[in-house]
């Protein structure tokens, strides 16, 4: 049931849509027969992941009458550019090929994928002229390190220096994606005068917080408070009895940001006292000082604690960049503000998200009066989705999908999508359900700004087979649909790095336990892959984990995810009666939180795509009120 990041079991390939009709054959890709080139070319990929040279160039030699002659190329190239560590190499020879390879496919989202990797080798080998004539040239600009060396490139050329340090900022935002170019580009910054020592070791330390304790140095030299961020890390109840007894020792500034690290771990841990810490540190300022985990958590401790000041004061201390990334904080500064007493301006701050479909804006438009109901449905032609047959994007993508190259199969289907209006979005999503490709049909669908089609967003596919296992149990349809869109997406050999696989992605033990329990008396695991069964097992699991945690959809959703035990635990430590909005947002594992908002906003808009009615998100929230946490034996 973890959603992880899913890889795909090689599919079975069914018969291909009915050309007369139209339908989709449910799940199903185009039949496409794999030959022994695609295996050839899918080793050549793996060869390419690990960066094997000799392998890759075997294997390209082996190919060269392959229809996708520039993912050869591609992966031939590849493994030349970086080392058996995924580290940029300054010394690789292979720059005309990569010229040769960039000109030939000008325009292509592979193009794209080798301009990003180059710009890596010339940021790496500090060539700053041929850097900057390609960086401008990168559609996607989407990396990290890339734009770190971009800064480096300015720095060099003598742009303010004060300038770049409020850029890097606000790009260093998560140090999982630090990389050597940012940890050589802070260093730079604070020697040419633009950024403060105290400044470069506030971003080192939001590495170190996260365990990157070497990047940590490099980035921001040695830190004083250092013992007290590993210390919150392991056990900030302890670190917090520890500072509250040493604070004195420390600068103004280190007790302001120690206590803003010891709040933040406090916070997760779901612990009461990360509301005094983090008032602590709010007295003492230095808000720009704290990582964004401790920015946000700052405004989650506020939110358990019901502590509408601090949940205020933390928005307004947030970096821009971090305030603006998730529509979560403009919702709980309205609520802030309405807590104040200031109508007028709580509801200018919900009107900035009221047009969003997502969580927080149907939550801005309930609290506006306004209702959750799907937009009107814009309709296209066969003729403008028969026009998407012909996109090479599509062409491509559906292949990569029949040879289980998901990743691939999305980067061209995506490329495919960009500069379309919203009528060919559309198009293109009612196309990708008729080839039986249920996750694009979301993906594209969920790309439109002014015209919807929400049947297309909120598909439901497998219906035939899910509703009247649903209402045998009296589980709520629209539910088990929100919750199968943000497992699997509809594919139906979706399967978990941890194990779960399957529409519902049921995990082994777990589908054992539940089959045993309704008298499924002849299960073994290898039917977990029959579409019935997935759907009987995980509905029936849906079902127990809601009955086992009192009715709360948010419970039996954190507990689907994460586990029944942890659901429980983190409704123990509740203080008082919580809406349940405040407990999804407090959820102290990324994943989990994120999945039961997505869940619980997917199943407001699939009860008004199935049923035509107005829908409530706040009263499928409910209220959850503390309570010991009793033992389960759901697995």
């Amino acid at each position: 049931m973890l959603f992880l990041a899913l890889c795909i079991a090689a599919p079975s390939f069914a018969a291909e849509k009915s050309k007369k009709t139209g339908q989709p054959t449910q799940g199903r890709m185009s039949a496409f027969e794999i030959t022994e080139g695609d295996r050839t070319f899918i080793e050549l990929r793996e060869a390419a992941k690990r960066n094997d040279v000799a392998r890759a160039q075997t294997l390209a030699a082996n190919l060269t009458n392959y229809p996708y002659d520039d993912y050869v190329a591609y992966f031939r190239i590849k493994p030349q550019l970086f080392d058996s560590a995924g580290i940029a190499r300054a010394d690789t020879n292979a720059d005309s090929q990569v010229i040769k390879f960039l000109n030939q496919y000008q325009g292509t989202a592979l193009a794209d994928r080798m301009r990003n990797d180059w710009l890596l080798v010339l940021g790496k080998r500090k060539d700053w002229a041929r850097f900057d004539a390609e960086y401008p040239k990168f559609v996607l600009d989407d990396d990290t390190q890339v734009k770190c060396y971009a800064l480096q490139s300015q720095l060099e050329q003598g742009v303010n220096p004060t300038k770049l340090a409020i850029d890097a900022r606000a790009v260093m935002l998560d140090p999982r994606y630090f990389g050597q170019a940012c940890q050589e580009l802070v260093p730079a910054l604070v020697a040419a005068g633009g950024m403060t020592p105290n400044e470069a070791k506030a971003l080192g330390r939001a590495a170190g917080e996260m365990g990157f304790e070497t990047v940590s140095r490099r980035i921001g030299g040695e830190d004083p408070i250092a013992d007290i961020v590993k210390s919150a890390r392991s056990d900030p109840a302890k670190a917090y009895r520890d500072f509250s007894q040493n604070a004195s020792r420390y600068s103004k500034e280190n007790q302001a940001v120690a206590w803003g690290v010891i709040g933040q771990f406090l916070a997760k841990k779901l612990d009461p006292n990360a509301d005094e810490a983090y008032r602590l540190q709010q007295e003492l300022g230095y808000n720009e000082l704290l990582s964004t985990e401790g920015q946000e958590w700052k405004v989650r401790a506020g939110l358990r604690a019901k502590d509408w000041s601090l949940v205020k004061n933390a928005i307004e201390g947030m970096h821009p960049v971090v305030r603006r990334k998730d529509p979560a904080w403009t919702y709980w500064y309205a609520r802030a503000l309405k807590a104040e007493g200031d109508d007028d301006k709580a509801r200018e701050h919900l009107e900035f998200i009221a047009d969003q479909y997502n969580f927080y804006g149907q939550l801005a438009r309930e609290d506006l009066g306004r209702p959750n109901h799907a937009p009107p449905k814009t309709k296209v032609s066969d003729e403008e989705i028969e026009l998407m047959a012909s996109r090479q994007g599509f062409i491509r993508g559906e292949r990569f999908y029949a040879m289980n190259l998901r990743f691939e199969g999305n980067r061209d289907w995506n490329w495919e999508l960009r500069g379309m209006s919203d009528k060919q979005l559309l198009a293109a999503a009612e196309y990708a359900k008729r080839i039986g490709l249920y996750d694009r049909v979301v993906n594209t669908a969920d790309r439109t700004k002014q015209e919807h089609d929400f049947s297309l967003r909120y598909p439901t596919p497998f219906r035939d087979e899910l509703s009247p296992i649903a209402k045998q149990i009296d589980l709520n349809l629209a539910w088990a649909y929100g919750l199968i869109r943000q497992e699997s997406r509809f594919i139906m050999n979706a399967s978990s790095s941890v194990g779960a696989s399957g529409l519902m992605q049921v995990m082994p033990k777990t589908a054992k336990y539940v089959a045993k329990k309704i008298g499924m008396n002849s299960y073994t695991n290898d039917q977990l892959s029959d579409t019935n069964t997935n759907l009987t097992l995980g509905s029936n699991y849906l079902n127990m984990v809601l009955m086992d945690l009192d009715g709360s959809w948010v419970l039996a959703s954190a507990a689907y995810n994460a586990g029944p035990s942890r659901s429980k635990s983190w409704r123990a430590k509740l203080s008082s009666p919580t809406e349940g909005a405040i407990f999804a947002e407090t959820i102290p594992f990324n994943e989990t939180r994120t999945y039961v908002k997505n869940v619980l906003a997917n199943a407001t808009y699939y009860s008004s795509v199935m049923h035509g009615q107005t829908q409530s998100l706040k009263q499928r929230l409910g209220v959850i009120a503390p309570k010991a946490a009793n033992s389960s034996e759901l697995p």
